[in-house]
């Protein structure tokens, strides 16, 4: 490092380049939420089409992100940071340019491919970067980058998908990404790889593919096609099959994609309990949200947009006071804090949920998750970082993306799939297209009793995930 360079202000222009490009990716994933319906309608997307826009870039994210995190520790965090930020941006480029929602679905693996390489680093840059007891600012400011997406993603998206056309939805990436991409190679400081260990575990990265996939495709499936359709149940036994294999692979494998050793520390072992369970229990709230308006309450994109800004800024807010609260108090009980104003929030959202619901009541409860999940997140974040070693900081922050992005594919596959449950068949694409309140009869209602289904379960998980960072405390 030059000597005019202070370590601190090397921390916080590294924090400006995070930040920067999780503003991006954020953009990115909370803008094509609102605009999904639009993006249906024009290419003409069926329901499973829809939801793999969705779950195909969370599940690709998943899957990768140990493996990124392990090449990131050997061959370098700023190379794979770079060239995660141009792969990005260039499937971005051609999603727009795609001729049908299938083709989206492809170029969103690819650009999957690029944000697994970003976030994979993220969270390692920063905890290399700041000294220790700085370490809470600085993962509170990288966290609410991605309220700040939140907040300004929805409405863009909103706006995007009806002034310009949802091709705009994904062409906005692009000059954003390549400003992060110079900004990076300025900022961004080569260091020494650890010249130790040096391997992948390519079949137990098979074995998370199979796994994960397996599942993910049934919980998505099953209310469409049915539990005995041989779809579903190939996904089911891929589970079923690929959980086992995976746990005997990784207790003999020479690089483990996860290193079981980890979680004989039970305070590690709860934190990222914690972090799966609340993944699960919040995820796809700004779909969720933004949906209903569209789909129960007639709204354009832009409306829906708008409707869900409380939380974003709720969690911003939060995410930033974070930080200097660790000051008063440790990250773990914060953490603790955190998740139980999520739980809250998910109760609020479970009473008053209808097809009339006054929108003061909804915003109480997108304003309880958006703080909840503001405070858990980089409090729980620090406290599971804080203290290990520079050259495991990668790999053990990829295994706690994993498990939390396990957590998000879950989250939205049994939410996507509860939502719709009550509905026939023949309407679930009208859900996904925002149509549904034209329509006739009862199917509004069914899918209100489906949002409260969704709202229940989230709320159950949630209970678990206050529970786990009770035990974590207790551990510690």
């Amino acid at each position: 490092m030059p000597a005019t360079t202070t370590p601190i202000g090397y921390a916080w222009r590294t924090l400006s380049v995070v930040s920067l490009a999780s503003v991006l990716t954020g953009l990115g994933g909370s803008a094509i939420n609102v605009a999904l319906p639009e993006i249906a309608r024009r290419t003409g997307a069926d329901a499973s089409a829809a939801s793999w826009i969705l779950l195909g870039f969370q599940l690709t994210t998943t899957v990768l992100m140990v493996v990124f995190g392990r090449l990131a520790d050997m061959f370098g965090r700023r190379r794979m940071y770079l060239l995660g930020l141009a792969t990005y941006t260039v499937a971005a480029l051609l999603a727009g340019l795609a001729p049908n929602a299938w083709v989206i679905v492809v170029m969103r693996v690819v650009q999957a491919a690029g944000a697994a390489m970003l976030l994979t680093n993220s969270a390692a840059l920063v905890s290399d970067a700041f000294p220790r007891e700085r370490l809470g600012e600085g993962m509170g400011v990288y966290v609410a980058s991605f309220s700040i997406a939140g907040l300004i993603g929805p409405t863009l998206g909103g706006v995007l998908a009806e002034s310009l056309g949802w091709r705009w939805v994904f062409w906005f990436n692009v000059p954003i990404g390549l400003v992060c991409l110079v900004w990076g190679a300025l900022v961004l400081q080569p260091k020494s790889s650890d010249d130790g260990e040096r391997g992948l575990d390519v079949p137990g990265n098979v074995l998370v593919l199979v796994t994960l996939g397996g599942l993910l495709l049934a919980l998505s499936e099953f209310t469409r096609l049915g539990w005995e359709h041989p779809v579903v149940l190939s996904g089911l036994a891929g589970f079923a099959v690929g959980l086992p294999l995976f746990v005997a692979r990784q207790s003999r494998a020479a690089h483990p994609v996860v290193d079981m050793s980890l979680f004989r520390d039970r305070a590690f072992a709860f934190g990222t309990l914690a972090s799966f369970l609340n993944a699960v229990a919040r995820m796809g709230m700004v779909f969720l949200v933004a949906l209903y308006f569209q789909a129960v309450r007639g709204d354009d994109p832009v409306q829906a947009g708008l409707k869900v800004l409380p939380l974003a800024v709720a969690a911003m807010t939060a995410s930033v006071s974070s930080g200097f609260l660790q000051r008063l108090m440790s990250a773990r009980t914060l953490a603790v804090a955190g998740a139980a104003t999520t739980t809250c929030g998910l109760l609020v959202m479970l009473a008053v949920m209808s097809s009339t619901t006054p929108y003061a009541a909804v915003a109480l409860g997108l304003v309880l998750i958006g703080a909840g999940s503001g405070v858990f997140l980089p409090s729980n974040t620090t406290a599971i970082l804080d203290g290990l070693p520079s050259d495991r900081l990668g790999i053990v922050n990829a295994m706690r993306l994993m498990l939390q992005n396990t957590g998000n594919v879950v989250g939205t596959g049994l939410v996507l799939s509860i939502i719709i449950a009550p509905l026939p068949a023949a309407l679930h694409q009208s859900v996904f297209a925002g149509t549904l309140s034209q329509l006739q009869g009862g199917a509004v209602e069914q899918l209100v009793t489906g949002y409260r289904w969704a709202l229940a379960s989230m709320a159950t998980i949630s209970v678990l995930t206050v529970l786990a960072c009770l035990a974590r405390r207790r551990a510690t």
